[in-house]
C-alpha cells in the first residue's frame, strides 16, 4: 500500500509540476481513480490523498531549483544586513517565479512526454511516471557532484552502477539536494565577501576616529545599499542564479 501510494504521490507531482490549474484538478481526480482501483476504503482513500497533498510541496521544491535560489537570496540579505528587508514573502516570491523560470523547460517537457498523454488516456500510470521522471532525473543529475552521488551510493551500499540511467531516486535526490546546498553557500561566499570588505573598512575608520560606541552597521549599510544598487545587484544575482542551471 505504501508503495503504490508513493508511485500516485510521484505521479500526481509530475502533474502538478507540468500543469495548469485545469490539469492539477485532473490529476487529482485521476489519483483518486487510480487508488479506487485498489482494495481501500473511501476513508483510507482520503487519508492518502491528504497526505499526498501535503507532501506534494516538499517533493517539488526538492527536486527543483528552488533550494539553491532561497539560500542564496537569504544570504544576500543578511550580507547586506537589513534584517527583515526584504521580507520573507518577497523573498519566495522572487524564488518561486526565478524556479518557475529555470525548471521551464522541464516542466514543458514533462508536459508534452507524460502529462498530456496520460490526461488523455494515451499512455497508463507507470509508462506516464517512467517518461515524466526522465526530465528531472536529467535537470538533477546535470546539477549534482559526482562526489554526492558517490556519497549516498556508498552509504547505501551500491556501486554498481554502469551508467547514470541506473542511479535510483532515491540515491539522486538526497545528492542533488547536498550538491545544490554546497552551489548555494559558495555563491553566498562570493557575495558575501564585498560586503564584508565594508564592514570592514568602516569599523576600523570608526575605531581609529574614537567612535567605539557607534554601531559600525549603522555606518556602513547605507555604503552597502548603494554599493548594491549602483552594481544593479539584483539583476546581477537573479541572472547569475538562473543561468548557473543552465552552464
Amino acid at each position: 500500500m505504501i508503495r503504490a501510494a508513493l508511485k500516485h504521490g510521484l505521479l500526481l507531482t509530475l502533474l502538478t509540476f507540468a500543469g495548469s490549474a485545469g490539469a492539477q484538478e485532473q490529476a487529482l481526480s485521476l489519483a483518486a481513480t487510480a487508488l479506487e482501483g485498489q482494495s481501500y476504503s473511501l476513508s483510507l482513500q482520503i487519508l492518502i490523498l491528504m497526505t499526498l497533498l501535503t507532501l506534494l510541496p516538499a517533493l517539488l521544491l526538492s527536486m527543483s531549483a528552488f533550494v539553491r535560489i532561497i539560500i542564496v537570496l537569504s544570504i544576500l540579505r543578511q550580507a547586506l544586513g537589513t534584517a527583515q528587508t526584504p521580507p520573507n514573502q518577497v523573498l519566495l516570491g522572487i524564488a518561486l517565479f526565478l524556479t518557475f523560470f529555470v525548471m521551464a523547460p522541464v516542466a514543458d517537457e514533462i508536459r508534452s512526454t507524460a502529462a498530456q498523454p496520460y490526461i488523455d488516456g494515451q499512455m497508463s500510470a507507470e509508462a506516464a511516471l517512467e517518461a515524466g521522471i526522465k526530465p528531472l532525473r536529467t535537470f538533477m543529475l546535470n546539477q549534482t557532484r559526482e562526489s554526492d552521488i558517490q556519497l549516498f551510493a556508498g552509504i547505501a551500499g551500491r556501486d554498481d552502477f554502469a551508467s547514470p540511467d541506473e542511479v535510483p531516486l532515491s540515491i539522486i535526490i538526497p545528492s542533488f539536494m547536498v550538491s545544490e546546498l554546497k552551489t548555494a553557500f559558495q555563491i553566498g561566499f562570493l557575495i558575501f565577501i564585498p560586503f564584508l570588505v565594508i564592514d570592514l573598512v568602516v569599523s576600523s575608520v570608526l575605531m581609529s576616529m574614537g567612535m567605539m560606541m557607534l554601531s559600525p552597521m549603522l555606518i556602513s549599510l547605507p555604503f552597502k545599499i548603494m554599493l548594491f544598487v549602483m552594481v544593479d545587484g539584483w539583476a546581477l544575482i537573479l541572472g547569475t542564479l538562473a543561468s548557473s542551471f543552465f552552464s
